[in-house]
């Protein structure tokens, strides 16, 4: 049975990553608000709500599936996430699909080539990733090198961290994403992936001991 608690040992290590993986931008007025697929339900409803609230005219919702939301979205995360916006009362009209992406990368590529696509959108100058909350500096990091003509802002539902564990149901499962997403801000920028990030050594510190504590299953290979 997954548990939701965090080890009170390793409480202080895992909030330092979830801190610093969020960008803590402002949500604002853009030209498009593009929702990342994951296995996040709540990225297509604070999308559905940022656009009711006038952020945006246009969504994209963008891909396909990882090993992990196969279950939870078996036609795929952006078509289950534009049934959820149009349940919210979204109209169909304001969406686009992209379903195919298999990674961040893929998302920003794949939506680059489909807005181009939609000439009658008009020149697209700023976006609002919309994720997972701890998703932010790495499709920060992504966007800002695979589509360096955008202004990026970053959103997710501002939750604590204990609430998030909670609606996702399995502590050890966030642990193992914010790990593995941490350790892609440089491993990504060495391949020419995104853009680097400042990396605090408080933060290299604490992703070195949840490593140590045996959060490994998301690494890549250095």
């Amino acid at each position: 049975m997954p548990t939701t608690t965090i080890p009170d040992d390793l409480r202080s290590d895992v909030e330092t990553l979830w801190d610093y993986s969020q960008m803590h931008h402002e949500p604002k007025p853009v030209d498009l608000g593009i929702g990342l697929g994951s296995h996040d339900p709540d990225v297509p409803v604070y999308t559905a709500e940022l656009y009711h609230r006038g952020l945006f005219p246009t969504i994209v919702f963008t891909g396909a599936n990882a090993p992990g939301t196969v279950e939870a979205f078996p036609r795929g995360e952006a078509v289950h996430f534009r049934e959820r916006a149009l349940e919210l009362g979204v109209p169909d009209s304001a969406i686009l699909v992209e379903p195919e992406a298999t990674n961040t990368g893929e998302n920003i590529d794949f939506t680059r080539a489909l807005i181009e696509e939609h000439t009658a959108l008009g020149p697209i100058r700023t976006i609002l990733l919309i994720s997972r909350p701890y998703q932010q500096r790495r499709s920060y990091a992504i966007c800002r090198k695979r589509w360096p003509g955008v202004e990026v802002t970053c959103a997710a539902r501002p939750l604590p961290l204990d609430e998030y564990i909670a609606r996702i149901g399995d502590a050890n499962r966030v642990i193992n994403m914010l790990v593995g997403d941490t350790q892609r801000l440089w491993v990504y920028p060495a391949n020419g992936w995104a853009i680097e990030q400042p990396i605090p050594a408080a933060v290299r510190k604490a992703f070195a001991c949840l490593v140590t504590a045996g959060f490994s299953a998301r690494l890549l290979p250095e």
